[in-house]
């Protein structure tokens, strides 16, 4: 007759069995897993090795974008924790673009086709990010004719361009209007004041003069609760948006002490928050410094811009801008002949803001516009080659250690058979392998740095020391 302990041995043995066989698959799926990191560091070199073989295009639509988890079911709201963007709880770094233009070609049929070419193009060097314009105020193929009138042919090229940028897996910072005349800006809002009887005496008056302010919140309501006709999503909600941009470029020169601007600033973020607390929101600011830290103007480009009513650090501490920006155009703020100073402007530039953001802010900082143009004898090939080296690098330098540096956006992209519109600054990937080749190999590497990063986070891992990264991200090679 079997004793009590046989009887307990006998009904507890398939339970051990069972526990045991669970413990025993668990580590081996722990060490496959680290086989798995282990293959995200081999195939960090392996991409370098291949980088003259493998052109990004040839596996972009493979594995380029899934890294970031942003496959149609993973497509989530970019957000922010501390100073890092995040999509689904993990590091968004990117390598991004600015095509302003991408709006007005999409109304036209016979002109719609580049929009698509644009954002083939960027996948074929990794962008992940566009800037564009949600503007046009007044004149030719304008959004907006007057005050909350509205073309709504042009609406549906706006809604045409989301539609493709989500197809192509490329989110899209949206500028709400301009600074400067171009596409009409505050100028264009200050003549329909004007127009109404207003007393306005100058184009600064947009910031203070409570009936254009008022147009301008309708215009941001307008954007932001518009429904796309493609997709049947409101713009609100769609993750397709990476951010919205105050203004492109704000300046105040009437009031050097940035008061003025800094009231708006407040004033328009809470509005877009009210609407929308979901995307984030930025101002689209040049980063100059401004009075509230005197002991920063040295670092501006020259002393004009400490005085055009902008502040880096007090713009960017309003309630409701979710992280900082800045521009980089040496050859255009900086007039003396082609010299290391160029560069070393750049770096210095660069490092300041991402330091600021990480350490005063505490916000990521993108680099919304960075150019050389072509069209200034001075600055060659080489030299943009040399400039756009140098702005990945910083960028770099700061992800390798989980920093401030989110991204940095070309100024700007173009596909073949636009350089009609061409500024001086565009480039064509297909006709530019050097430059394309330093914009595909940032990408990737930013890439596998999220994807590692996110294979990692699923053991609870913290950053990585920098002699780590030194082994997974070689920034140098650049």
């Amino acid at each position: 007759m079997a004793t009590m302990q046989d009887k307990t041995i006998k009904t507890f043995l398939p339970f051990l069995f069972r526990f045991f066989f669970l413990v025993i698959n668990f580590m081996a799926s722990i060490e496959k897993s680290n086989a798995h990191i282990h293959d995200v560091h081999e195939n960090m070199d392996m991409v370098d090795d291949m980088k003259d073989y493998l052109p990004f295009s040839s596996y972009g639509h493979g594995w380029t974008h899934s890294f970031d988890g942003m496959e149609d079911e993973g497509w989530g709201m970019v957000q922010r924790k501390g100073n890092q963007f995040v999509v689904g709880g993990q590091p968004f770094y990117f390598n991004g673009f600015n095509t302003y233009w991408l709006m007005i070609f999409a109304v036209d049929q016979s002109t719609r086709r580049k929009v698509t070419e644009v954002f083939q193009e960027a996948l074929s060097v990794g962008y992940t990010v566009c800037r564009t314009w949600a503007f046009n105020d007044g004149g030719w193929r304008a959004l907006q004719k007057s005050p909350s009138v509205y073309d709504e042919e042009v609406f549906k090229a706006l809604d045409f361009v989301v539609s493709e940028a989500r197809k192509y897996k490329i989110r899209l910072i949206l500028s709400l209007t301009n600074n400067w005349e171009g596409y009409g800006g505050k100028a264009q809002y200050v003549k329909w004041g004007k127009a109404a009887g207003l007393n306005l005496t100058s184009d600064d008056d947009f910031f203070s003069d409570p009936t254009v302010k008022g147009y301008y919140k309708a215009h941001v309501e307008a954007i932001l609760t518009r429904v796309n006709t493609y997709t049947n999503i409101t713009y609100k909600d769609d993750p397709t948006i990476f951010a919205w941009e105050l203004m492109n470029e704000p300046r105040c020169l009437s009031d050097p002490s940035g008061d003025k601007l800094q009231a708006w600033i407040q004033e328009m973020a809470f509005h877009v928050k009210s609407i929308d607390p979901l995307h984030l929101l930025e101002i689209g600011a040049e980063g100059f410094y401004g009075p509230s830290t005197p002991e920063r103007l040295q670092l501006n480009p020259n002393t004009f811009a400490g005085k055009v009513g902008t502040d880096f650090i007090r713009n960017h501490r309003a309630l409701g801008i979710d992280f900082a920006s800045a521009h980089i155009y040496p050859d255009s703020w900086i007039s003396n002949s082609i010299t290391d100073e160029h560069i070393q402007f750049v770096k210095t530039w660069m490092q300041n803001h991402i330091d600021d953001s990480e350490n005063v802010l505490g916000m990521p900082v993108i680099f919304g516009e960075f150019g050389v143009s072509s069209k200034d004898d001075r600055f060659n090939l080489t030299f943009r080659d040399k400039f756009i080296t140098t702005v990945c690098t910083t960028q770099l330098n700061s992800t390798r250690s989980g920093g401030s540096g989110g991204g940095c956006l070309l100024w700007q992209l173009f596909p073949e058979g636009a350089e009609y519109m061409d500024d001086g600054y565009a480039v064509v990937p297909s006709r530019s392998p050097s430059t394309s080749s330093i914009l595909s190999l940032h990408s990737r590497r930013l890439q596998l740095f999220n994807s590692r990063c996110s294979w990692r986070c699923h053991w609870g891992c913290r950053k990585k020391s920098s002699e780590d990264w030194n082994h997974v991200l070689p920034h140098d090679e650049l």
